[in-house]
């Protein structure tokens, strides 16, 4: 028996699959279900059928049916956007993982608890002093949690060891294959030992060879 899916997290699956905006991604839906068709990045979102309380919804990259699901105008015209609510939950991710093996580039604003396989761009504002830790395998290491920031917000980067001093402020850093996870209520960009951090300065003189 499958476990039943809300139409606010199926969607929230679609909007993190698709690398869509939430906010945006619901304003279609919406625009879809008055003007019968719209178009989204890439996305047809098309109003099949409708009655008092709800309305079929289709939406199709090129030839492909994407989905097909009732969506009740309750649901449509909600201020505060439901699909929000569910980005970044186990099923969304659960189901994009299986499906989807490539990492994810996101900018911080598109960022949810629990997600991984994340690539992201950003320069580094602060890295505060190293504390030495006791680690739930026993042993001792140091921490430092960066700031970092792109054009659509801040994070915390959790770096240990010698990831502290592979950085330093004002470098503009890629993370590759890093995962968002929470500490004490508040969201960490981790890199775990399959993850990569890389300054772009650095990168850059071998990105110039292979060019030629």
């Amino acid at each position: 028996m499958r476990n039943k899916v809300s139409i606010g997290e199926y969607l929230a699956f679609l909007s993190t699959k698709y690398q869509l905006d939430p906010d945006q991604f619901f304003k279609a839906l919406a625009l879809a279900e008055k003007n019968n068709e719209v178009t989204y990045n890439n996305l047809l979102i098309r109003c099949r059928s409708k009655n008092r309380n709800k309305c079929i919804i289709l939406i199709m990259k090129d030839t492909k049916v994407v989905a097909q699901l009732p969506i009740s105008k309750e649901f449509l015209e909600n201020r505060n956007n439901p699909i929000k609510q569910f980005m970044g939950t186990r099923f969304a991710n659960r189901c994009l993982n299986k499906k989807n093996s490539n990492p994810l580039t996101l900018q911080i604003k598109d960022l949810r608890r629990g997600m991984k396989q994340i690539n992201l761009k950003a320069k580094v504002l602060d890295i505060p002093e190293p504390k030495l830790v006791l680690t739930r395998f026993g042993n001792y290491a140091t921490v430092s949690n960066a700031l970092i920031k792109d054009e659509t917000g801040t994070i915390k980067l959790c770096l240990w060891n010698d990831q502290i001093h592979s950085v330093a402020v004002g470098d503009t850093v890629q993370i590759e294959n890093a995962s968002i996870a929470s500490f004490k209520g508040e969201s960490q960009l981790r890199i775990g030992r399959k993850g990569k951090l890389n300054s772009v300065e650095q990168l850059a003189p071998q990105l110039e060879i292979q060019s030629f």
